[in-house]
């Protein structure tokens, strides 16, 4: 999963970064603040987003991620939070070491995600808080339908690769509420977490040139011809925005547990909307 990050730290900021910033308020309201300061883990910090809001809630936070470039940005932006290059679902922490753990948009890409929930809930003292986010599956988002027009229109091909990961994330409510049960966490609850995602058409194109999201590996898969046609499909479908701004609804489903006493062996009882889920956003 690392490799296809490698090197893009700063195209990610500008382009789906900013999507993926917009769930950060979610993640950080309702943590626990006592004891003071609370210790908590962003486990695929990226470029520390999440993180560097956690330090401003007053956390004290320690942020890993797969790829060093990201935390080499993250560190240089948040001197604050103790960064380390590592990754879900292998934590270099002894068990009970954190009151908090969080993972935002990180479960969408590993291969077994009932093991990095395990992870997250080991290294969380007994009572304490894991919370992750996840891009629903379905009903496809605006941004989602863009894509898919791009491509279309572009006559380009989806690359096999972009089937899920093999560990069967179940993105939507119920299996959110599964999965963090499963996985041993008490009180889970989950909930939808809605906003406005608003980017300049360049730059969230930045990202597709960098290879980001489903569409950026789809782009770089092309050949030549074939990617100026996405491009020409893109600029056609964003033309005529005020100030070439891109203004897109965006939901996420956060998954929330409690580490129970004896450990995050035991099961947990789990609540979900009735409600069906949001929207994804196509990475």
């Amino acid at each position: 999963m690392a490799t296809r990050w490698r090197g893009v730290a700063a195209e990610f900021d500008v382009s789906f970064g900013r999507l993926c910033a917009g769930a950060v308020p979610h993640m950080v309201r309702g943590l626990p603040t006592v004891p003071a300061p609370t210790h908590v883990l962003d486990a695929g910090t990226g470029t520390g987003n999440l993180a560097g809001a956690l330090s401003d809630a007053g956390h004290r936070v320690t942020a890993v991620d797969a790829e060093p470039t990201m935390v080499d940005r993250a560190a240089t932006r948040r001197p604050e939070v103790t960064f380390l290059h590592a990754a879900l679902p292998h934590l270099p922490f002894a068990d009970r070491v954190f009151d908090a753990a969080v993972a935002s948009f990180v479960l969408d890409h590993v291969d077994r995600p009932r093991h990095a929930v395990r992870e997250l809930a080991r290294v969380t003292r007994a009572g304490g808080t894991v919370r992750v986010s996840v891009w629903p599956a379905a009903p496809p988002s605006r941004l989602s339908r863009l894509w898919d027009e791009v491509v279309d229109r572009a006559g380009a091909r989806r690359p096999p690769e972009l089937a899920p990961p093999a560990g069967g994330l179940a993105r939507d409510p119920r299996g959110m509420a599964r999965l963090m049960a499963e996985a041993g966490l008490d009180d889970v609850t989950v909930s939808e977490a809605s906003w406005t995602f608003r980017v300049p058409a360049e730059d969230l194109w930045v990202g597709v040139e960098a290879g980001l999201a489903a569409v950026g590996r789809t782009y770089l898969a092309q050949d030549l011809a074939t990617r100026r046609a996405m491009r020409r499909a893109y600029e056609d479908l964003t033309a005529g925005r005020a100030d070439g701004l891109l203004v897109l609804p965006a939901t996420a489903l956060l998954a929330s547990g409690s580490v129970p006493e004896r450990g995050p062996a035991a099961a947990g009882a789990a609540h979900c909307p009735d409600g069906g889920p949001g929207a994804r956003d196509g990475r």
